[in-house]
């Protein structure tokens, strides 16, 4: 294990490698989606399953927050960080994204093989009968059942990566139902106190195992979730190579851990690794 490393010692262990990529909120953020837990970010106490479903004046707030919230995430474009790792996976570098964002940028940027782990931002699902719409449908019907709610005129928002935002008038705010059942509609997004589905959860690690090493960007690896892909690396002996602006809890078992942004790591990488990976294939 080593310490605070260089790029030069990351790319020495990823050069020649076929790499599965698990990425955070960190990889956003270039794109105008704040990081959770960023070194520069704010303290925040995240919303759980048990206050969402339970709390109905809890979720009324929620739904108002969230309608500013997604418009924001709908309108945000990739970053270079995103569309390197397309381009690495195009040129057979890359084997997958196991990503812990919930705003699809990856597949934005052309990235193909992406496991969202956490889900996506654009559709909502019936917790009764498992009906799933569209974000964008749900936002006309919010629209519709609150004709005096004006999204654009909140001043001060705070953006969160999962399509939320900070507002305080929202006691009259109406939610809607589902339209098959009546049922309670949740965006299809895995919250705390909620488990990743066991087959998205399998898809991931098989991902990691179709790679050589494993590439963390951009995350803290705060919540087990995302950590649990680190320590099977680690268990099977892959590397595992981190790029994130902080320490993380999953520092101790990298072999590099590289404190810099994503952005420009993952550009620099791009434009070397190819090379590295087709002279390892004619030396076989």
């Amino acid at each position: 294990m080593t310490a605070e490393a260089d790029f030069d010692d990351a790319l020495a262990l990823l050069a020649g490698r076929r790499i599965t990529v698990l990425t955070g909120a960190g990889v956003s953020t270039d794109s105008g989606i704040p990081d959770y837990r960023g070194p520069d970010s704010p303290p925040r106490t995240p919303m759980t399953f048990q206050q969402f479903t339970g709390d109905e004046a809890f979720r009324r707030h929620y739904w108002a927050r969230n309608h500013v919230g997604w418009r924001h995430v709908r309108r945000t474009q990739p970053n270079e960080g995103h569309r390197a790792l397309a381009r690495l996976e195009e040129a057979g570098v890359v084997v997958g994204i196991i990503t812990q964002n919930v705003d699809l940028l990856h597949e934005a940027a052309g990235s193909r093989n992406v496991i969202d782990l956490h889900g996506r931002y654009d559709r909502v699902v019936c917790l009764r009968c498992g009906h799933v719409m569209s974000r964008r449908e749900l936002a006309d019907r919010l629209t519709a059942l609150n004709p005096h709610f004006a999204p654009e005129s909140v001043a001060d928002i705070e953006i969160a990566p999962d399509a939320d935002a900070v507002i305080e008038q929202t006691a009259d705010f109406v939610v809607a139902d589902c339209p098959v059942c009546g049922g309670m509609l949740k965006p299809d997004i895995v919250y705390f106190g909620e488990t990743v589905p066991r087959a998205r959860v399998d898809a991931a690690y098989a991902m990691v195992d179709e790679g050589d090493v494993l590439l963390v960007a951009g995350s803290s690896l705060t919540v087990q979730s995302g950590l649990r892909f680190v320590r099977h690396a680690a268990g099977a002996d892959k590397p595992v190579v981190i790029v994130n602006r902080g320490a993380t809890r999953g520092d101790r078992y990298a072999a590099v851990t590289l404190h810099a942004g994503t952005s420009e790591t993952l550009v620099a990488l791009a434009g070397l690794l190819p090379a590295a990976l087709e002279e390892a294939h004619q030396q076989r």
